[in-house]
């Protein structure tokens, strides 16, 4: 009798050639004060200035602090190449929404990224696909390039993971697209955010290389960017190679140590 088929026997990954530089976005979510984001954003300004990689165009660096800290973000990041993003917008750009952030006015300080529809987002403040759609658009309004969020909630196939994931993009970008602008989609399935290891490199490979057709296939006009998230630490960039256009970071990119090594990852991919 044969052996039952695997995923990766069903889903090879395929020589896939990531265009532009490869992204490395790294989301500070709330777990340092202004003080830290501070120290920590000198540190990683002083690492873009002097990794080859980066001075040379070959990856791109964003940081998304929270809220509060964003101008002592932009200080610290200030001529390093280091692009800023935030960690959320409002759907709105003015009117009477207290405690909103307006998509304008984060553009205004100098944010080039938002991220949209993260898991703890979609669940601990009951965001929906209406909502992120709308999100998205207020995004591409304002001249930010949205990281959007999408991911399986448990651990499962690739097919199954698929079917999740399409199910997010189609809900969210079914908004009328004439004015969208460029988007990264983030992939990162939900079971593996927080873990002590992130999704096995094949699976993250065979559920991006089915994303990316899909996103090919219906969304042609966008330029559009995949990279992983979820406990993506050193040595996933080497494992994935050009499966993926970069990773989204999160508490392993709190030593710049483990960073700078993830740079060199990037630089040897190029």
């Amino acid at each position: 009798m044969n052996a039952p088929e695997t995923d990766e026997a069903r889903h090879p990954v395929p020589p896939v050639t990531a265009s532009g530089p490869t992204l490395i976005a790294i989301s500070l979510k709330l777990y340092f004060d202004v003080a830290r984001t501070r120290s920590w954003c000198e540190q990683v300004a002083s690492l873009a200035r002097s990794h080859p990689v980066v001075r040379a165009g070959g990856t791109e660096v964003v940081v998304l602090p929270s809220l509060p800290a964003l101008p002592v973000a932009i200080a610290a990041l200030a001529g390093s190449g280091v692009r800023l993003g935030a960690q959320d917008l409002f759907h709105e750009d003015r009117g009477a929404f207290t405690g909103a952030t307006s998509g304008a006015d984060l553009h205004g300080v100098g944010c080039t990224y938002v991220e949209v529809g993260h898991f703890e987002r979609r669940t601990l403040f009951a965001e929906d696909d209406r909502l992120l759609a709308l999100k998205i658009r207020a995004a591409w309004r304002n001249r930010l390039i949205p990281i959007l969020c999408i991911g399986e909630t448990s651990e499962q196939s690739v097919d199954a993971s698929v079917v999740q994931c399409v199910r997010q993009l189609e809900a969210v970008l079914s908004t009328d697209l004439d004015r969208a602008g460029p988007l990264v989609v983030a992939y990162e399935p939900s079971w593996a955010i927080g873990a002590a290891e992130p999704a096995a490199p094949h699976h993250v490979a065979a559920v991006i290389r089915e994303v990316r057709a899909w996103l090919a296939h219906h969304r042609a006009r966008v330029p559009t960017r995949i990279i992983y998230g979820g406990s993506a630490g050193v040595g996933l960039l080497s494992d994935l190679g050009a499966a993926v256009d970069g990773l989204f970071l999160g508490r392993f990119a709190h030593d710049t140590t483990a960073l700078a090594r993830i740079l060199d990852e990037s630089a040897d991919l190029g």
